[in-house]
Order: structure tokens, then sequence, then C-alpha cells
């Protein structure tokens, strides 16, 4: 695993030095768009909607949408002023049972392991915290947003969850919560209570189950490749972005000349008559041998 963040942990007035490390992965299977006559990549480009013109990444900033639609522009130096006291520190508010905290706030999973020299006092704050049989709750910021966190002791390592904000959960607001319940029988109570006793288990024991659907993903995938059922696209050479290049240069040509010619007709429309009606004769007196 590689270190995502690196900072401390702040506990009273002890400060311990750890590395931050994403606790679980995605096993999707990765899968690119591509065009399905002959398996070229799909690619995007990030554009401007008002002048239609490819904006660079440096040029990139943050924007606000108001409800009138006027944007609020904010450069990532603006971004960077703004005031994060926990940016590289995990800072420690208050000891609490796991069971007072719902599972729906929880968010994002990381490691926190001690740096070299903080191993002794990593290892006091794990100890002391698996003893009391409680959870820590700490601020932190991870890539540019503060947030809540939940310290525990897992495996002999202490884990930190982020956790939404309150206002982040939304409440259930649905017809049948405000209208009268139905009438539940005794009975049906009693029926639905010997179903979760039939399927109870003593703990959860999550490697029993598997992803069906992935490993059906995975398989195909291997017989298409057993088969010999891929598709090479073509590698884009660099004679393509000359044919481009001559391309929009021959389109700047051809518009110079547009452009010339329609100045030359406003010039000769400055001049008088005569000389105008001259200059059409003799190209009628061309146009009639081929004519006949």
């Amino acid at each position: 695993m590689r270190a995502m963040w690196k900072g401390s942990v702040s506990f009273g007035l002890v400060s311990i030095p750890i590395q931050l490390y994403a606790a679980t992965e995605n096993k999707n299977v990765s899968l690119r768009q591509v065009h399905e006559a002959d398996g070229g990549r799909i690619q995007y480009k990030r554009f401007c909607t008002i002048d239609g013109a490819e904006v660079p990444y440096a040029e990139i900033a943050k924007g606000y949408e108001l409800p009138d639609g006027e944007m609020v522009v904010i450069t990532d130096t603006e971004m960077a002023d703004l005031p994060l006291p926990t940016q590289r520190t995990i800072d420690v508010l208050e000891f609490v049972p796991i069971e007072s905290i719902d599972p729906i706030q929880y968010d994002r999973t990381y490691y926190l392991e001690p740096q070299k020299n903080a191993v002794k006092p990593y290892i006091v704050l794990r100890d002391a915290l698996h003893k009391s049989s409680q959870v820590a709750i700490a601020k932190v910021a991870v890539r540019q947003r503060e947030s809540m966190a939940v310290l525990r002791v897992h495996a002999d390592v202490l884990v930190m969850t982020t956790i939404l904000w309150p206002d982040e959960v939304r409440e259930p607001d649905f017809p049948f919560l405000r209208d009268d319940p139905p009438q539940i029988r005794p009975q049906e109570l009693t029926m639905a209570g010997s179903l979760i006793d039939s399927l109870a288990e003593p703990v959860f024991e999550p490697e029993k189950y598997r992803d069906h659907y992935r490993e059906a993903l995975e398989e195909m995938i291997e017989a298409k490749v057993a088969g010999e059922e891929t598709t090479k696209p073509a590698a884009v050479t660099a004679k393509a972005d000359v044919v481009d290049l001559m391309a929009a240069l021959q389109a700047s040509v051809d518009a110079a000349k547009k452009s010339r010619g329609a100045k030359s007709t406003s010039d000769e429309s400055d001049e008088d008559e005569a000389p105008a009606a001259a200059k059409k004769k003799p190209a009628a007196r061309k146009r009639a041998p081929k004519s006949a």
C-alpha cells in the first residue's frame, strides 16, 4: 500500500505522527468506453460552453452556480487561503460508545500507521482505546474537505472512518409515515420473528458470500481472450496528427482567400458604374464560344 496522507493524531497534549492508507479497494472489473466497430477508446475533451475552445487543465477553476444561473468563480489560490486547521492533524475531540453512532453516517475507512519515531505513543493510544471499549470522535481534513471521523481499533491497528455531517443525512419523508399505520395482527408479527430466527447467525462471516456478477464478467472476458475474440485498436500515428494539422491550415487558407475576395468585391463596388460595366462585357464574350 502507498501512503495517501501524512499528518498526526492530536490526543490532548500528545501528537502522534502517522501515515494514512485507504483501508478498502474497489474490486469491480474496470471497463472502458470504446467504439464497438474497432475497439478504439472514447475520449472526452474539456471545452468551454461559451466560446467552444478546449480548456487546458491549468486554466480550470471551480465555480458555484447561483439559482439564477450566475456563476461564482473560485480559483485554486482562493481555495488554498480557506482556513483548514485540521489539514494535517486528526484532532481527537471526545470519546463515545460506538453504539451511539448510526452506521448510516459512515463514509470511508483508512488505516493509520505510526511513523518510526512514534510507535510507542501509537501503541499506548491503541491499547487504551481498546481497553475503554469506546471510540474517539475527531475532526480531520482530507482532500481539502473537513470531516468528522471515528477512531477505533481493528486488527491491532488504529482505523479512522470519516462520518457524514448531520445535515448530510437526509430525513426520510414518505407518505406511509404520515398516514395511519395498518393494523398488524400478533400472528403476523410472530411469523416474521420466526423467519428472523430461522436465518439468524451468531456472527457475520462475509467470507461465505461471493460476488457472482463479477465472477461471471471475469469468466466472460477470459473466454473471449482464450477464443481470440479481441480487437487491437489501430495505433494513432503522427501522420494522423499531420493530416489534422494540414486540414486546419487548409481551412485557414480558404478562409483567408474568402475574406480577401469579399474585401475585393467591396472595393470594386466603390468604383464608378462605367468601369464596372466594362469589366463585365469581356466575361460575357468568353462564355459565348463555350455555349456555342
